[in-house]
């Protein structure tokens, strides 16, 4: 036993090997980008087993994604630890619920839906909602929020006050869909997937000899990515544990990128607060960026506020040095496109292979110009999309064609005829498990040549990696049929293990979280798409740039960053470059704005340069130049507007949005034509509640000043 220790200890850091060696007990590993965390909890977990702390049995790893379950999985079978549990929240939850529930609800488990967006559609047309495909999925995602956060339905409209939350159809609807929802699954006998969590929660809060019989079995628990659990999820978590405080927890909050799903760092934050005896480690010694990259996303993070600022980790490059990063300005995003894509085809000329590149972008609509150039310059891509392979329909289109061709006896193994075993050589041989596969997918939409950029690339492409399945199978075992390649699907598909193709990768920064590539194209960097248009409170504005940092974070060798001044060839350059760049990308000259532009955009108060953007225009101040926003007198404008519009009827929005609550808490108005210079407040707005608001404004701690 103790040769395995020296193994389990050889090749950490300290600040690793201390993590692995702390007692049991409350444990909170503070890992940032590229230390080593995977590395560090595994041994942690394996050196808890080998010291005979606690069994394998008894312990539970769970994390959110199955790609990072499965490599947690792969590594503790090297560790000579195959037995520990490591799952997602959702899957342990669902064997939790399938083993408990005939003894502690009755019956057979009910089934678990795929997707939500048809009982959707049904509860929205009868809460007289629009059914559109994207009006549905925003309903979707605000159900699974609330769910996430633990609101029910009947505390939804306070919930939506409480957290200043913008919804897609007014919230009272909103309300009104997720009740009809509920009631109509429930009357279905079918459970989405938060269910499984608050199921599973009800059980084992509930049922004390079922929580008993749970916690018997398992005594220790690991929690990767902690900054990421929802109040859902720590209420599992808490179940789980039943006061008991054998936990280990690994986070780093500059990577907190999902507040809008629910997500929430505190848990994190006050970790120690909850565990006052809890042995807190931090990592910050990073193995996968050169010295160039580590230093940027140091400066990067180093200008975020608010709460997760106390935690903040400061990393140490440990790789030689590599080059410098690129910041390039385009005239408009076809431009940036074609040269992004041109580059990429350097690099891969010089050796570098294509999966070790990734275009990430802020939204997936701008994907579609990367698509196109990335064609046009021969190099192969691949999107990597929120929906998992396996769901996609045309890869269930794909997977019943082949089921059905094994089915009728185009299944027998490869090369075998009428019973003869083995693979025939002679020129009579029968056609191969790629050639079948090819010739049963051409049904589907599998053409000699690839479509151009598209829904039909995007098929051809899935198409062409269940042929690499085959082509794998076949190497491995070369009399296999459809019928064994069917079989080696299905597995990977219950194991979510998705087939990949050697080309670059497209992915939004949220779909590159936990991924890594020798070089990165960062796009797209322009204010309004990053930070994003609707992130207004400092709060949000905070959010985007964790994003940013998780962006840069992402390569290890090569960053390139680009952004264009026009969304359109020939469009009028009215963008900017993100305000995260200030201090980070060279200065240059501004571009001159083109005939035709509006100049009723204005000048920043402040040091003098054009302001884009509605939110700049409101402002007053560019966004460059240091917020002068009051919190307090922000604070009070809120607690003033809800009660105004709780008097009037409206909602609070329709009194002032947040944005110009902003703008007043900045420019701190002193007179009525302060006010009114304020951009969306008009003489209507200043006859309603100008005088509160002045009063509020000279009653704030620094006295009122006009900048009209």
């Amino acid at each position: 036993m103790a040769g395995v220790t020296v193994d389990l200890l050889s090749g950490l850091d300290d600040g690793q090997r201390a993590a692995v060696l702390a007692p049991t007990g409350p444990v909170c590993v503070l890992a940032g980008a590229g230390t080593g965390k995977t590395r560090t909890i595994t041994h942690r977990i394996a050196h808890l087993v080998d010291s005979g702390r606690h069994p394998s049995s008894e312990m539970l790893a769970v994390t959110f994604t199955t790609r990072a379950a499965g490599e947690m999985r792969l590594r503790l079978r090297a560790l000579g630890v195959p037995n520990v549990q490591a799952r997602t929240f959702h899957s342990a939850a669902l064997k939790q619920l399938r083993y408990f529930w005939p003894r502690s609800v009755g019956g057979t488990l009910w089934p678990v839906m795929e997707h939500k967006l048809r009982l959707v559609a049904i509860a929205a047309r009868r809460a007289g909602t629009d059914t559109d495909s994207s009006t549905l999925r925003d309903l979707a995602s605000e159900i699974e929020w609330a769910k996430a956060s633990l609101v029910a339905p009947q505390g939804y409209l306070a919930a939506v006050a409480t957290h200043r939350r913008d919804t897609p159809v007014a919230a009272e609807k909103v309300a009104k869909v997720f009740a009809g929802y509920e009631q109509i699954k429930n009357e279905a006998e079918q459970l989405d997937f938060d269910d499984l969590l608050l199921h599973t929660c009800a059980i084992l809060e509930d049922d004390a000899a079922v929580a008993g019989e749970f916690r018997a079995r398992y005594r220790s628990f690991v929690v990767d990515e902690y900054q990421d659990v929802t109040p859902l999820q720590q209420r599992l978590l808490d179940a789980w544990l039943g006061g008991r405080d054998q936990l280990t927890v690994v986070g780093d909050a500059n990577q907190t990128i999902y507040s809008f799903a629910g997500a929430s760092p505190r848990y994190l934050l006050d970790f120690d607060q909850k565990y006052p005896e809890a042995t807190v480690v931090r990592l910050q010694r990073d193995y996968r960026s050169t010295p160039q990259v580590v230093s940027l996303a140091n400066r990067i993070i180093a200008g975020a506020t608010g709460p997760a600022a106390k935690l903040r980790l400061t990393l140490t490059a440990v790789l030689p040095d590599g080059p410098a990063a690129t910041y390039t300005e385009h005239a408009d995003e076809p431009t940036e496109a074609r040269v992004v894509a041109e580059q990429i085809a350097g690099w891969i000329a010089a050796g570098q292979s294509p999966s070790g590149i990734a275009v990430l972008y802020r939204i997936n609509a701008q994907a579609e110009a990367f698509e196109q150039a990335l064609t046009h310059a021969g190099v192969p891509y691949v999107v990597r999309g929120s929906q998992r392979f396996f769901a996609r329909a045309d890869v269930r289109q794909a997977l019943t064609a082949l089921r059905s061709a094994a089915g009728q006896g185009s299944g027998a193994r490869a090369g075998s005829d009428g019973g003869e075993d083995g693979p025939q050589d002679g020129p009579g041989e029968g056609p191969t498990l790629v050639a079948l596969t090819r010739a049963v997918l051409g049904t589907v939409g599998l053409s000699a040549e690839p479509p151009p950029a598209g829904a039909l690339r995007d098929r051809w492409d899935a198409l062409l990696l269940l042929v690499g399945v085959a082509e794998e199978l076949a190497t491995a075992d070369p009399a296999a049929g459809l019928a064994e390649l069917v079989a080696e699907l299905d597995r990977r598909a219950d194991e979510q293990n998705a087939p990949t193709v050697d080309g670059v990768t497209l992915a939004s920064l949220h779909a590159a979280k936990g991924l890594e590539w020798d070089a990165v194209c960062l796009i797209g960097l322009v204010d309004g798409t990053l930070p994003i248009q609707h992130a207004e409170t400092p709060e949000e504005i905070e959010e985007e740039r964790r994003l940013f940092y998780v962006g840069v974070t992402r390569a290890r060798t090569r960053l390139a960053m680009s952004w264009a001044l026009s969304r359109t060839e020939g469009g009028r350059r009215s963008r900017r470059r993100s305000r995260f760049l200030t201090g980070l990308a060279p200065d240059a000259p501004a571009a001159a704005a083109p005939a035709g532009r509006r100049a009723g955009g204005g000048r920043c108060r402040t040091c003098g340069s054009r302001l884009d953007g509605p939110l700049e225009i409101k402002m007053g101040r560019c966004g460059r130049c240091p917020s002068t926003t009051d919190p307090e007198l922000v604070e009070a404008l809120r607690t003033w507007r809800k009660a105004r519009s709780a008097e009037d009827s409206v909602p609070a929005f329709v009194v002032f949005s947040d944005a110009t609550l902003l703008a007043i808490a900045d420019r701190r108005p002193g007179d009525e034509s302060a006010l009114l210079a304020i951009p969306g407040i008009g003489r209507a707005k200043v006859d309603h509640y100008g005088d509160a608001v002045l009063a509020l404004v000279a009653d704030s701690r620094e006295p009122a000043a006009s900048h009209g």
